[in-house]
């Protein structure tokens, strides 16, 4: 038995890793899906950090006393895993990647996207006032994060999602204490997933940054929800 401690990507709650968790669950394996700071209904974004979802992941290990964790993170959530897992490196296992960030030292989200994407979000966080929010057009949803889904359940899926803090993808974190660690990484691959655009600022120079190959499965970026079945024989096949 495995016990997962699965990360979102940006705009979603612990809600969407559903589809996922229910297979692992069915397959013997312990699971918690946390839903980070700001991203919950009613919580006010103003102010959180990419720091405050990591103290907030600590905070779940430490208080179910779990040990041998896998630590899974999706897309901006491989920022919270590379944040997390220093802190809480003896009860680690492993830590896996599915279509996520692995940054630099000191480089931010911010740093990492594409300067269209740059922009996007400083223009959505002006636009967001007090709040600071980064929140996601739907046009870019519908053709870049979940293409391989109706329009119905692309538009069901999005009206789910919360306005990101800005905070959490400005802030840069320190990475040392992430690539000193002497824990194993794996890192999924979705290959269909065109979220981030092929080439300079695609996913396939994560993996590189790890040392590992990407073990690959099909559908979007949102395959948790299009194609959950192989997504989740990915993920036992990155901890086997």
């Amino acid at each position: 038995m495995e016990t997962f401690v699965l990360i979102t990507g940006a705009w979603h709650g612990g809600w969407s890793w559903r589809p996922v968790a229910t297979k692992l669950r069915a397959a013997g394996h312990r699971v918690y899906t946390p839903t980070l700071p700001g991203l919950d209904l009613g919580d006010d974004p103003r102010g959180i950090t990419l720091t405050d979802c990591a103290d907030a992941v600590v905070d779940l290990v430490e208080r179910e006393d779990l040990q041998d964790v896998t630590l899974l993170g999706h897309s901006w959530g491989g920022y919270v895993v590379c944040s997390t897992a220093p802190r809480i490196a003896p009860r680690l296992k492993r830590n896996v990647f599915w279509s996520a960030f692995v940054p630099h030292d000191g480089e931010s989200l911010m740093d990492a996207v594409p300067p269209h994407y740059a922009e996007l979000f400083t223009a959505q966080a002006a636009a967001s006032g007090d709040a600071n929010t980064v929140s996601l057009p739907f046009e870019v949803w519908q053709g870049a994060f979940m293409q391989d889904a109706t329009e119905d359940a692309q538009r069901a899926v999005f009206g789910l999602l919360a306005p990101q803090p800005m905070g959490t993808f400005s802030e840069a974190p320190n990475q040392k204490p992430f690539f000193d660690l002497d824990v194993p990484s794996s890192y999924v691959l979705s290959v269909d997933d065109v979220a981030l655009p092929p080439g300079e600022y695609g996913w396939t120079r994560f993996p590189e940054r790890l040392g590992v190959t990407a073990i690959e499965a099909p559908g979007s970026h949102e395959a948790n929800f299009t194609r959950p079945g192989e997504l989740t024989d990915a993920f036992l096949k990155a901890v086997s």
